[in-house]
């Protein structure tokens, strides 16, 4: 898995891990892995070639497990794209009964937690190869535990980056999982209803999407008296999603209540953006941001790219992860080629390559986005190399 000559994987770990400051037992700790076997793998008695292990090493050191292997990026393709579906196609299919090695509960939520902030930053093919092995861990865990929030975030991780890849009904199975792991939590719930409501509203079910994240709203609404506190960051962007599921089948007065209601949250919620552990970040520029996207699925692209210009010129804008910024730029390109305008698509599409490369060199929107563009023939130098990076074509 490296070149001739190059530091092996495990003395690169162990340069990577003392870079960071962390002894071999708080390593050894956040990977869900023994003390032993991390100095086993740093002296090379051990080898480190599982490709899932090697993501879980990386994501603890902060690295692209890339960098890790060779020190150098490499090039993802839509065929590596498919065979990592195909995985985790074959993860959800499995009932076989644990074994010795699993990991307990918290090991698992640290592992998840980590594959959080990867997604968070949009290093989508890194989290693509870990949730095969993630979704593995959590079956077992599953019923060798009480705890449910490793189950409730792993199948929403997954779902979500699945609706990303243009696979919703794979993306629904894994939501609809994380809503049984989560019955009997209203917050757990409300959680798992953000990635069934997406996952919903890419099969083309906007009133079911609209359903399932409204019915959440009013399970953590103070009114029901359960234990855990409401959530504002939470419930806003069950709004957002609602106003969202509205919009896909042109109930315009719907979904501008709903972004009505997500706005007034937003104006008090003191969480401004910042991203929280099950990876949902709320505030007023998500707000305005939502607002574009409905404008654009209602057809009114003017005033989508207003409120695109008027969100991103703010400090909210550069407080968003990454990957919501660069998926909300794959978005609004759409609207800008709506209107005739290819060269601010294509300027969208390489201001989101720069901000998470993989967002749109694997997302099937933004590739379609970009061959509406190619099309056009008045493609830019960048835009073009673009496209020639993830293998597209000028027509």
């Amino acid at each position: 898995m490296s070149d001739r000559g190059e530091v092996p994987i495990g003395r690169r770990m162990a340069e990577l891990r003392a870079r960071r400051g962390m002894s071999q037992q708080v390593f050894a700790d956040r990977i869900g892995r023994s003390k032993s076997w991390v100095d086993k793998v740093e002296r090379g008695v051990r080898t480190l070639d599982r490709l899932s292990v090697i993501e879980t090493v990386a994501a603890a050191l902060g690295v692209t497990p890339t960098i890790l292997l060779t020190g150098r990026p490499r090039r993802e393709t839509v065929t590596d794209t498919e065979a990592a579906v195909e995985r985790i196609r074959a993860a959800l299919a499995r009932h076989d009964p644990p074994d010795a090695d699993s990991p307990t509960a918290r090991q698992l939520d640290d592992q998840a937690g980590y594959a959080w902030t990867a997604y968070r930053n949009g290093h989508h093919p890194q989290v693509l190869r870990t949730l095969p092995d993630l979704l593995a861990a959590t079956r077992h865990t599953g019923h060798a535990e009480t705890a449910a929030d490793p189950p409730v975030r792993v199948y929403r991780l997954t779902a979500q980056t699945l609706v990303k890849l243009g696979k919703p009904h794979l993306a629904w199975l894994a939501a609809d999982r994380a809503m049984t792991a989560a019955t009997g939590d209203p917050h757990r719930t409300g959680l798992a209803a953000v990635s069934l409501a997406q996952a919903l509203r890419a099969l083309h079910r906007g009133r079911l999407a609209q359903a399932a994240a409204l019915t959440a709203v009013r399970q953590i609404d103070p009114a029901a008296a359960h234990d855990r506190p409401p959530d504002p960051g939470l419930t806003g962007t069950l709004l957002i999603e609602a106003a969202l599921a509205a919009a896909t089948y042109r109930d315009a007065p719907t979904a501008h209540d709903l972004t009505e209601r997500a706005a007034h949250l937003a104006a008090t919620y003191d969480g401004q953006h910042q991203p929280d552990n099950d990876g949902t970040a709320f505030g007023p520029t998500t707000v305005i941001l939502a607002r574009a996207l409905v404008a654009t699925r209602l057809g009114d692209h003017h005033h989508a790219v207003m409120l695109h210009r008027h969100a991103t010129d703010g400090e909210g804008w550069r407080m968003l992860p990454a990957e919501h910024r660069a998926a909300h730029l794959i978005d609004i390109a759409r609207a800008h080629l709506d209107l005739g305008d290819p060269r601010a698509a294509g300027r969208a599409l390489t201001a989101a390559d720069r901000i998470a490369p993989a967002e749109a060199r694997t997302r099937p929107a933004a590739r379609a986005a970009l061959t509406a563009i190619l099309r056009t023939g008045t493609t830019a130098a960048d835009v073009a190399r673009l496209a020639a990076t993830i293998g597209l074509t000028q027509q």
